[in-house]
């Protein structure tokens, strides 16, 4: 959770123009039901490696960003992921022959292993966001442009 906020805090600081900035961040502070419009909702199992175990959470899919939730009775996110620069596949994992795989660009971040309910489920999640990332391509490249700018011009 507490990485979540430093990752929204650190793209608010260099985007802080962006509108999307500003509504990821109060739909944070929402129960999962009153985001409008979700692209895909439903329970996924999140695969805690610390721990080798699988944690379910309820998620909703909204503007290239994944918020994970406790329950559909939550009041707020518990975390979520920028999907930006990543890609998804389905892989088979130990036991599961059908994981949603999350791989970012770069090694520095990390790579996520989810599971629905069902390889019919993970099909509709992979869909819903490879559709998600690719509609917001053109905010990861702001980001990528901004990053690559000398330092004097980024300096806040």
């Amino acid at each position: 959770h507490l990485t979540f906020l430093c990752l929204i805090s650190l793209i608010y600081k260099t985007m802080s123009n962006h509108v999307w900035v500003d509504v990821t961040l109060y739909n944070t502070s929402l129960p999962p039901l009153a985001i409008k419009n979700p692209e895909c909702l439903g329970l996924l199992h999140q695969l805690d490696k610390t721990k080798d175990v699988w944690v379910q959470h309820y998620c909703i899919l909204k503007d290239g960003c994944l918020y994970f939730y406790a329950s559909i009775r939550s009041i707020h996110a518990i975390g979520g992921i920028y999907l930006q620069g990543y890609t998804v596949s389905e892989q088979s994992l130990g036991s599961r022959r059908s994981v949603i795989e999350m791989k970012p660009a770069s090694e520095e971040f990390k790579t996520f292993h989810l599971c629905a309910e069902n390889v019919n489920e993970n099909k509709r999640w992979v869909t819903a966001l490879k559709a998600s990332i690719n509609k917001w391509l053109p905010l990861h490249q702001a980001i990528q442009d901004f990053m690559n700018r000398p330092l004097e011009e980024t300096r806040m």
